[in-house]
């Protein structure tokens, strides 16, 4: 009987090439934006040594240090930036902005509304309440986000429920803002309450229709795939 072999780690260095080649595919500059701040960093070090009368070999090192760290941060920005412009029009590209920023929030698999026209309502949970964020025509979701709002309002009449429309339209978010939209709402629960709320809210799942047939609301799911390079479908 043969075992599976488990997959190999990947190193540090294949997830830079692989957000590097994702990031080039919107960004072509990339390669100059990289090697500028670089530069740009070791040339102000250069500059300290100079103007302080120190040796210019240590100074040198730490900004070499310091461009890559620098090149790095910039990078990871734009890598982000970049899955966003690259997924924004495809369904399911909520999900994979969240999938960003799970950190404090209980965030489901599944949309709780779904359109033919592949229109979805995501409904997250933390400390400033439930947030009901969809993405699709403002005219499709407008009745779909005040459908589940007044269905989680009716059980969780005490916690905030907040309504974000993600797309291009009039009032609506674009998806690479949507980190920051999410951190301007205040706290109102704490954290021993979040997930609490969360088990209430999940009870209403089983009395959900069902999401209709032909549409996959993941297809959008930040893959592996997608972060290597390939092109998103």
């Amino acid at each position: 009987m043969s075992e599976k072999n488990p997959p190999a780690k990947r190193r540090f260095y294949q997830n830079v090439l692989d957000a590097y080649r994702l990031t080039a595919r919107t960004y072509p500059a990339l390669p100059w934006i990289l090697l500028g701040t670089a530069a740009l960093v070791i040339a102000l070090f250069v500059l300290v040594a100079f103007l302080t009368n120190t040796s210019w070999i240590g100074w040198l090192i730490i900004g070499i240090l310091g461009s890559i760290t620098a090149a790095l941060a910039i990078l990871s920005f734009l890598a982000r930036r970049a899955l966003f412009a690259q997924v924004e029009e495809t369904a399911g590209a909520v999900k994979v902005a969240l999938s960003q920023i799970q950190r404090g929030w209980i965030i489901p698999e599944q949309p709780v509304a779904v359109t033919r026209e592949q229109d979805l309502v995501w409904r997250i949970v933390g400390r400033p309440g439930i947030v009901l964020i969809s993405e699709g025509s403002a005219s499709h979701v407008r009745p779909l986000l005040s459908t589940e709002a007044k269905r989680v309002t009716k059980i969780m009449r005490n916690v905030p429920v907040h309504q974000i429309q993600v797309g291009r339209e009039e009032g609506q978010v674009a998806l690479k803002d949507l980190r920051s939209e999410l951190r301007k709402l205040k706290n109102a629960l704490t954290a021993e309450e979040v997930p609490q709320v969360s088990a209430r809210i999940n009870a209403l799942r089983s009395n959900e229709p069902p999401i209709p047939k032909g549409i996959d609301p993941l297809r959008a799911r930040a893959s592996r795939r997608a972060l290597r390079g390939h092109r998103v479908t």
